[in-house]
């Protein structure tokens, strides 16, 4: 046994759960008792390890002691024999083999987490389906955080997570590292689950911090990957210059107490300028191709947000025509949304506003905190006070995050006292 981190079982689970979990469906075929007994593992852990030490291989310990679980259940099930059978076989391996399903081409990936990704974004199963169990399951993400990248209730999301895992079973779905030829296939979904991680980390849905530094990395670290395994796919490309040009402005994003800052008020001399030139550079190459896809169209949008000396020498006019590409390219309501704010910023709040409002009516966005923060900021821009105090009442009933209320709150006590 050896000493490792004050909280192990936690730094562990971060490191291994993932694995530990494709491995054990990948051996039992149900989703739902692999969960189970990995749970219980880690629950072992959490007993054990601050009494005995973390073990050497903390991974194999997790695996057998999840493997004895799965046994113990399955021999409770007598419908479950030949399963067992299967699973006495493999368990055979189980000492010496790794946390991960055998990798056929072990250099196509390279890294344990995407191999993780590409295996969960299986093409049985629907698009969003494979994005978000992925998410939930592998990247780490809770069900609501999950839920909010998909702008739909918890509960509903939760309900798809069952659905998914369910299928997987019925289905005999194989949970193994698809081959270099089964890449393409899967990689949209792979992209975002990528981006999502790295939009969580950069605006948090909850907690005490606006932004997740070690997450944000995370995301950019597998983006590089991703673009070195696959340096032609012009969507890998916008998608690191993406995540590169966002990025570059956290370092302004909050002062010095935590406290969110706005972009018009942000001191551009912190915003990392050789992130800003390196993603600059792939989007470029990225809108080589016709036509550009859509990370390499938000792409392009950072850089020209990032190329301009303020908010008023921004070209709002290239950012609208550029928002126009996207919505036609993958048209979405928070596509929308972010359009109307640069028509706002180009015609005046009067026409920004006009288009919020029809994204109200529509109802898609009613619990997606930044529209009503949006609205609630152009009828300030408006002299419409009392207006403007009910849409940041209504975003910060729904918003989780604490600079962002903080924020919104300071607008909304200004709104009904200008009011």
């Amino acid at each position: 046994m050896s000493e490792r981190a004050a909280d192990p079982a936690e730094a562990v689970f971060r490191e291994e759960w993932g694995r530990l979990l494709a491995t054990l469906v990948r051996w039992l075929g149900d989703f739902d008792l692999a969960e189970e007994v990995a749970a219980e593992a880690m629950a072992a852990a959490v007993e054990r390890w601050p009494v005995d030490g973390v073990p050497d291989r903390p991974g194999g310990w997790l695996l057998t002691t999840a493997r004895r679980r799965a046994v113990d259940t399955l021999r409770r099930r007598q419908n479950y024999a030949a399963k067992l059978a299967v699973l006495k076989i493999e368990s055979e391996r189980a000492e010496t083999e790794r946390l991960t399903a055998p990798v056929a081409e072990p250099d196509v990936i390279g890294d344990d987490r995407l191999r993780l990704f590409f295996t969960c974004c299986h093409p049985a199963l629907g698009a969003e389906a494979r994005v978000a169990l992925t998410l939930r399951y592998l990247a780490g993400l809770s069900t609501a955080q999950v839920a909010r990248a998909f702008l739909v209730p918890e509960g509903t999301m939760a309900q798809r997570l069952v659905r998914a895992k369910h299928k997987i079973g019925k289905a005999g779905i194989p949970y193994r590292v698809p081959s270099a030829a089964e890449l393409p296939g899967r990689l949209p979904a792979v992209l975002r689950v990528v981006y999502v991680i790295f939009t969580e980390a950069y605006a948090a849905s909850s907690g005490a911090a606006l932004v997740q530094p070690d997450l944000a990395g995370e995301a950019i670290r597998l983006a590089r990957i991703l673009h070195g395994l696959l340096p032609a796919e012009p969507e890998v490309g916008g998608l690191l210059a993406l995540l590169l040009l966002v990025d570059a402005r956290r370092p302004a994003r909050v002062d010095d107490d935590g406290e969110l800052v706005l972009l018009e008020d942000q001191d551009r001399s912190r915003w990392n300028h050789a992130m800003i030139d390196e993603g600059r550079a792939l989007v470029t190459s990225a809108l080589r191709h016709r036509p550009p896809g859509p990370y390499a169209l938000q792409a392009a949008i950072a850089a020209v947000h990032d190329e301009a000396p303020s908010l008023a020498e921004t070209d709002w006019r290239q950012i609208v025509a550029l928002y126009d590409v996207l919505r036609a390219t993958a048209p979405s309501p928070v596509v929308d949304l972010n359009r109307a704010v640069a028509v706002a910023m180009l015609l005046g709040p009067e026409a920004g506003l006009a288009l919020i409002d029809t994204l109200v009516a529509a109802g898609t966005l009613d619990r997606y905190h930044p529209l009503h923060a949006a609205r609630g900021h152009l009828l300030d821009r408006l002299g419409r006070r009392a207006e403007a105090a009910e849409a940041y009442q209504l975003a910060l009933e729904l918003c989780g995050n604490d600079p962002e209320r903080a924020f919104l709150e300071r607008c909304l006590a200004a709104a009904r006292a200008a009011g």
